[in-house]
């Protein structure tokens, strides 16, 4: 039978489970990445709604309500933070403990036919998770709005992202306080960032091209696709390889692909980046698949820029 309706779509994706297969071979991971695949199914079924199908190392779900989806979701992300924990305290490998949780929902006109689920809904659902970084839940507009207004105080706007395949760019939102779990540690090559002006723009470049982005024009992606803010054009870059967030008056550089994204400051020290983040501040380079020191990367050049630096300063008068 096939049913029409409204629906709020589901898609959650555990990365990092490839360092599980190279770290406990293949049968010891295949348990470990189905027991967790099993246990984030369990908030679906109970906020009333389905699991559809599970897509190796993820799944999909849909819901009737969007407040029903998105506690699912905040239940998924604390489910797995505990078993990335108790590993941790345990002596778990390395590949356990860098297990993340990336969700992203959507809401529209889903055609549910022969156990499966079609539509406009599903897709973008399908495509946002591309954007999505470490422990973060992206949802859209259509499932804000849909949310009681205290969970909706606890998102904040990425603006309108460029999906694969949709001509259209569609208006998201973020999910804060959701990167930190009891084993990260956010990689940042700074100071004291209290007493550093806010920066008011950043400036990219790549080969012949040079672009200056204001802080207003992000969030911006940095990749392959054609539809990409910042396009680079190489086998090594993925379609949506990272993302540049304004956010808390900071920079923020997000990985979103696969082989990694690495950042090599000023100062010679670089961060690599495995669907984490870093915040950017002066100068350096930024390896995309590959890292800066590495003569076949893609590597972009940044300065981050603060207007006033270059404008005249008044003279001081004579003591």
């Amino acid at each position: 039978m096939t049913r029409i309706s409204d629906r709020t779509v589901l898609f959650a994706d555990l990365r990092g489970s490839t360092g599980l297969y190279e770290s406990l071979g293949n049968a010891e991971a295949t348990s470990v990445v189905t027991h967790c695949v099993k246990a984030l199914s369990q908030p679906v079924a109970g906020h009333e709604g389905h699991v559809v199908k599970t897509l190796g190392d993820g799944l999909m779900a849909v819901f009737d309500e969007a407040p029903d989806a998105m506690q699912a979701a905040l239940q998924m992300h604390d489910l797995l933070e505990a078993m990335v924990c108790r590993g941790s305290e345990r002596g778990a490998s390395s590949g356990l403990r860098a297990l993340r949780l990336q969700v992203a929902l959507a809401r529209g006109e889903v055609v549910e036919m022969a156990g499966d689920c079609f539509g406009d809904a599903v897709n973008v659902a399908a495509r946002l998770i591309d954007h999505a970084g470490d422990n973060e839940t992206l949802i859209t507009m259509d499932v804000l709005e849909g949310l009681p207004q205290d969970l909706r105080g606890r998102f904040r706007s990425l603006d309108r992202l460029t999906l694969r395949g949709r001509v259209e760019p569609v208006q998201v939102h973020v999910l804060g306080g959701r990167r930190g779990t009891c084993t990260d540690m956010v990689a940042t090559q700074f100071g004291d960032v209290g007493t550093v002006q806010q920066p008011d723009g950043l400036r990219l470049m790549w080969g012949g091209k040079h672009r200056v982005f204001a802080c207003q024009q992000m969030p911006i992606v940095v990749g392959r696709s054609p539809q990409a803010a910042f396009c680079v054009d190489d086998a090594r870059v993925s379609r949506s390889h990272a993302r540049l967030d304004w956010h808390g008056g900071s920079i923020q550089l997000s990985d979103l692909s696969y082989n990694g994204t690495y950042v090599r400051f000023n100062d010679g020290e670089i961060v690599s980046l495995r669907r984490g983040s870093c915040t950017l501040h002066g100068s350096g380079s930024i390896g995309l698949g590959g890292s800066p020191v590495d003569p076949a990367s893609a590597c972009v050049s940044f300065d981050v820029l603060r207007f006033a630096d270059t404008q005249p300063q008044p003279l001081l008068p004579l003591s």
